[in-house]
């Protein structure tokens, strides 16, 4: 299993998946569609049933049931194709490093870079596996490249071996995921699953049924050009600095990303865009609960409110959107889901991790759509950046996760 699990992986980083919010497609980025081009011609060889590729880049298949009991709900399992804008995902140039036994990785496109366990305390725990890194000037892709080898290799796993019993399986791979848009067209009728469960977590035993709640908020400044020389006494108004002057103002030692951990939510400026006529500030607002995301709210509106009074030339527009919301508002109220993840967790010899995820999956929308999701390990660690890391027995411990998992829907019908 883990040399064909590795093999898809390696072939899957490779292809550019960058998902873009400012493009209004779906899926956003063209790359995303030529991957679920060839996952689809994958799964068909395998042969999986129901093989359909949407117009609107969501790919979904179906693993026919083994058991004859009655009653066993249908399991999905989702993954998402994309990958995050935040960090270059052209031209990976995916690094096996064999054995790893516990020293610092270094990264030939770029020597100042280095992984340890000082930066990445996960490590201590990975002496003796199998790593993949990218080569330093890229992300690596795992988050979810990770996700969709181990569903390739759950399909392959399960339909080689028709004695495992389950349910009737289904897979999804979505895209858009890293920009909120991830099931935004998917069709639940089209799915017909019961239950499902997102590949998109961490390290082995990790089960995360509990996430942020977001809002983004765009706001827009539009100010009075000039030409600079004549600026004073032709009122120039620059957007650019009111722009400036309303980050600085954001309380970073309370709001901070950098500055907040655990169950602390933040305001984030992720864009600024324009110039001193007109410039464009995103933001993401994320807390655990609906209060504190309120006051977040609050906090943005209120300072747009002090720059449109300390200058009312400029026009200042602030709009706040829905993102997702906490999958445990939902799970809290039926934790079968996550009781038979902790079963499938148990059966591989691992103790389940219960975290709380400081960000959000496609299972957020999911389940609050009423397709209970919570989010399962992959194995991927540092994701967004160059330091990406993955180890290969940890995603094959993925895959057996799985089938216990969908095993464990026959034995303890709901």
């Amino acid at each position: 299993m883990a040399a064909k699990l590795l093999d898809r992986f390696l072939r899957y980083v490779q292809v550019e998946t960058q998902s873009d919010d400012r493009s209004p497609n779906c899926p956003s980025t063209p790359g995303q569609l030529n991957l679920q081009r060839m996952l689809k011609s994958e799964l068909e060889q395998l042969g999986a049933a129901d093989v359909i590729l949407t117009p609107e880049g969501y790919l979904m298949a179906t693993i026919p049931a083994t058991s004859k009991r009655q009653g066993i709900p249908t399991v999905a399992f989702f993954a998402h194709v994309d990958t995050a804008p935040d960090f270059s995902g052209r031209n990976v140039k995916p690094i096996v490093h064999r054995n790893y036994q516990g020293g610092p990785i270094r990264f030939p496109d770029d020597p100042r870079l280095v992984l340890d366990a000082k930066s990445a305390p996960d490590l201590l725990h990975a002496k003796g596996k199998d790593l993949v890194t990218a080569s330093g000037t890229t992300l690596l892709g795992a988050d979810d490249k990770a996700g969709v080898a181990i569903l390739v290799t759950l399909a392959d796993t399960l339909l080689r071996n028709p004695k495992l019993k389950h349910g009737k399986i289904r897979l999804c791979f979505t895209p858009d995921e890293e920009i909120g848009r991830g099931v935004d067209r998917l069709n639940l009728q089209q799915l017909n699953a019961d239950v499902a469960y997102t590949l998109d977590g961490g390290p082995p035993g990790e089960i995360c049924w509990e996430t942020f709640s977001a809002d983004a908020a765009e706001v827009t400044i539009e100010g009075v050009s000039t030409h600079p020389g004549e600026a004073r006494s032709k009122g120039m108004v620059s957007a650019i600095q009111l722009a400036a002057k309303l980050i600085n103002s954001l309380p970073r030692e309370q709001c901070a990303p950098e500055s907040t951990s655990d169950r602390e939510g933040f305001i984030h400026p992720t864009r600024i865009e324009g110039g001193v006529e007109r410039s464009v500030i995103k933001m993401i607002l994320r807390d655990f609960e609906l209060d504190g995301l309120a006051a977040k709210r609050k906090i943005v509106q209120r300072l747009c409110e002090g720059l449109r009074a300390a200058e009312p030339r400029a026009r200042i527009r602030c709009q706040i959107r829905k993102q997702y919301r906490n999958m445990a508002y939902w799970l809290r109220q039926n934790m079968q889901p996550v009781d038979h993840a902790r079963s499938a967790v148990r059966s591989l010899g691992l103790e389940p991790i219960d975290r709380a995820i400081r960000g959000g999956t496609d299972g957020s929308r999911l389940t609050e759509k009423g397709l209970p999701c919570p989010n399962l390990f992959t194995g991927m660690h540092n994701i967004h950046g160059p330091l990406e890391w993955v180890a290969v027995q940890d995603m094959e411990l993925a895959v057996k996760q799985c089938v216990a998992l969908a095993h464990s829907w026959v034995t303890k019908l709901r």
